[in-house]
């Protein structure tokens, strides 16, 4: 499962923001991505592995739909 960065509606928005207001804090919506990993090699796990840590960033490999 991937968790990106919900797309909302204006109504959605608005009810969040309401929360974020009552709460005092920020909140983050998610949407939930049903995917499965890719299957990498040694060799490509390890260039996945240092382009994260290049970037700064977590990245994952997904399997091609």
């Amino acid at each position: 499962m991937l968790y990106p960065i919900a797309s909302l509606d204006a109504d959605k928005i608005s009810a969040i923001q309401a929360l974020e207001k009552e709460l005092g804090s920020p909140i983050v919506a998610l949407s939930e991505v049903d995917t499965d990993n890719a299957e990498l090699s040694e060799e490509k796990l390890k260039k996945l592995q240092k382009l994260e840590e290049e970037l700064d960033l977590v990245l994952l490999a997904v399997r091609p739909s």
